[in-house]
């Protein structure tokens, strides 16, 4: 189990190398268009941006910079953002705190009820229940945020006056102004979830060894928790941990419809604003989550079927 952890993050540290050379290569070495141009505009004059390539050392090697860079990157040090006048790390932290609690109010109740609901649709596969389950599961994942967004504004904001239509938390946190943003994402990631543990736990309830403990007698409540439910659960902590790769590029839409000031929001406003310095910041962040949470999900099937070794 140790050394598979070491080379999980061994491979995490490759997985960030490789694309850090690649984010330098589109965005610091011109492959995209001039750095200079796109960080003080297309009005300057060419004096002036080669004044500011000179002062930042644009002119050196690029292997020289690309070190640089990288060992600036390291220690935290992501540039100053060219929106927001201030170091990119006063910016990118609190935004990204922001989108994590939006994520966790989100999987504090997409988890539970995805997983009840699957449970239950997967025990009595072919009931109505279970087709009940499997339709709501498939309407709700078809439809997209952008949709769902406005749906939701409209019933919840311009009809039935019960909510606020914007998330911008400019007077402190408001729950209220979370409810619309978490039942937007959870409605679209829960089906999901949902139908992959209903297919999980339908598989494991045909197994031989489900089907003995029941024919000798042991409670069908035991059988269930300890026996079933540990197996089923392994496609699903797959798909749940991939919801946060999705939760931290698919709330762009969530964020800016709302005016919610999270990772998202973050992220579009670097991109329409050609900030690049944030969008290194950022991309390598959502790499980084992105790598660490299916690491995570790896090491966590050996806890949930101790079948499974790691060589």
């Amino acid at each position: 189990m140790l050394s598979f952890v070491v080379r999980r993050i061994a491979f995490m540290a490759l997985t960030m190398l490789l694309v850090s050379v690649i984010l330098f290569a589109l965005l610091e070495t011109g492959l995209t268009g001039d750095v200079a141009t796109r960080v003080l505009g297309p009005y300057v004059s060419e004096e002036q941006r080669a004044l500011w390539r000179e002062q930042h050392g644009y002119d050196r090697a690029v292997h020289v910079r690309y070190a640089q860079w990288l060992s600036r990157f390291v220690s935290g040090d992501f540039g100053e953002s060219t929106r927001f006048k201030t170091p990119v790390s006063q910016v990118l932290w609190p935004r990204l705190c922001n989108t994590l609690v939006l994520g966790l109010w989100t999987f504090a109740f997409m988890v539970p009820i995805s997983l009840t609901l699957g449970v239950l649709a997967g025990m009595k596969e072919g009931s109505m229940l279970d087709r009940g389950i499997s339709l709501l599961s498939i309407i709700t994942t078809s439809v997209p945020e952008f949709a769902s967004t406005v749906l939701f504004s409209f019933i919840f904001v311009f009809t039935l006056e019960w909510l606020p239509g914007t998330s911008g938390m400019s007077a402190g946190f408001d729950a209220s102004q979370m409810v619309l943003p978490v039942l937007v994402l959870l409605v679209y990631s829960f089906g999901y979830v949902t139908r992959m543990t209903r297919a999980a736990m339908a598989e494991v309830m045909t197994t031989p060894y489900i089907r003995t403990a029941v024919l000798k007698g042991l409670p069908y409540r035991a059988v269930i928790l300890r026996h079933a439910l540990r197996n089923a659960l392994l496609a699903p902590f797959t798909v749940i941990m991939l919801q946060v790769n999705w939760l931290l590029s698919g709330v762009i839409v969530v964020e800016s419809y709302f005016g919610y000031k999270g990772f998202g929001a973050l992220l579009l406003e670097a991109s329409l604003n050609n900030d690049i310095y944030l969008i290194e910041a950022c991309a390598m962040v959502a790499v980084f989550l992105a790598v660490a949470s299916q690491s995570v999900a790896d090491i966590g099937y050996t806890w949930l079927n101790p079948r499974i070794r790691f060589g």
